[in-house]
């Protein structure tokens, strides 16, 4: 679920915090991904297929523009998550079982996927959404990319949305700077202002609108003082509210080092042998989207060398124009205030 109605009310309190790119702006780009809403799009998209082929290939999408993902992988999820997670598994049509963080069949073949094309991948201690963030603040990354708008409160500067190859595909970039900035609130306040959305770590007020939501955090500052600012009866508090562990999620770090990432060049037989021979993908399409990995890389990357060809010829006549055929002769008044400027050296 991410912050319930948080994109909107970006786009109409902060505009300025959203700007909309092309997936060639992020190359050379190091982007953090929470793996699990990639396999989820990729479950939802195409229901026939394994998750494992749109992997697959969006994983070369990123390879070919010269972007470094990294995905990161779900731990054990906080307890306060539980309901919300079993709520997502039943509409889904699956039983919720995994309390522990332990790696589920499928997570050990997107594993062992990742391997074989060359990309790291990470474990988080808990939900990836927050790892994610962490790796951003860090400096370990440039950016995450997600679809879930929580990678905002948990602290990532610049979150990624809608990052795929489709042609004339609008990427979405939020920048959380700008975005505190212009709503004139702290990243403590943002956090509150987010449980007051509706977040997946706590129940929120009845009847609490975005709008209104905001403007009693720019006015109160805290959940606490909010609460005493309500009509409880048009907007009554749920009882037991875990908003506190819910703001300490969010705010707290992850228990963690930064990782050291490594990118290798992708194994094309063994990704053969395991998408084909393991997982029935046909032959023919992992090799071909092979050689068009290989082919589309390769041409990007001629281009981007005539681009720098391009602009050091740009700039080399641009000096030319702009080249001092002689020098000014100084003042003598200047040349005089100089000198006595001048620091004298020391003597011993």
């Amino acid at each position: 679920m991410g912050i319930t109605k948080l994109a909107d009310l970006i786009r109409l309190d902060a505009p300025s915090a959203i700007s909309h790119k092309d997936i060639s702006d992020y190359t050379g780009k190091v982007i953090a991904l929470d793996t699990s809403i990639v396999v989820n799009q990729f479950r939802a998209a195409t229901p026939t297929l394994s998750p494992l082929t749109g992997l697959f290939f969006r994983t070369l999408t990123f390879l070919e523009h010269d972007i470094k993902p990294v995905f990161v992988f779900d731990g054990k999820p906080p307890e306060e998550k539980t309901p919300v997670l079993e709520k997502r598994a039943e509409a889904s049509g699956r039983k919720f079982s995994n309390c522990s963080g332990t790696a589920s069949a499928q997570t050990k073949d997107c594993l062992h996927l990742l391997k074989l094309l060359g990309v790291p991948s990470i474990q988080a201690p808990g939900d990836a959404e927050a790892l994610c963030a962490w790796l951003v603040r860090d400096g370990t990354v440039d950016a995450v990319a997600s679809e879930d708008m929580d990678t905002l409160p948990f602290g990532a500067n610049t979150v990624i949305r809608q990052l795929n190859a489709k042609k004339d595909s609008d990427v979405t970039e939020y920048s959380l700077s700008k975005l505190l900035e212009k709503l004139k609130i702290s990243h403590e306040e943002f956090v509150d202002l987010c449980i007051l959305l509706g977040c997946d770590y706590c129940d929120k007020i009845t009847g609490l609108g975005p709008r209104r939501a905001l403007t009693l955090i720019q006015k109160h500052r805290t959940i606490e003082n909010v609460v005493l600012h309500i009509n409880r009866e048009t907007h009554p508090v749920p009882h037991f509210w875990k908003y506190k562990e819910a703001r300490k999620i969010f705010l707290d770090a992850p228990e963690t080092v930064a990782p050291e990432l490594v990118w290798m060049e992708p194994d094309e037989e063994a990704l053969v042998g395991f998408l084909c021979h393991v997982k029935h993908v046909k032959v023919e399409r992992v090799r071909r989207r092979m050689e068009k990995f290989r082919q589309t890389r390769e041409s990007k990357r001629e281009d981007r060398k005539k681009e720098t060809a391009a602009g050091r010829s740009r700039q080399t006549q641009m000096e030319d124009f702009f080249r001092v055929t002689r020098k000014r002769e100084k003042p003598v008044e200047a040349a005089e205030s100089s000198k006595s400027n001048r620091k004298r050296p020391k003597t011993s």
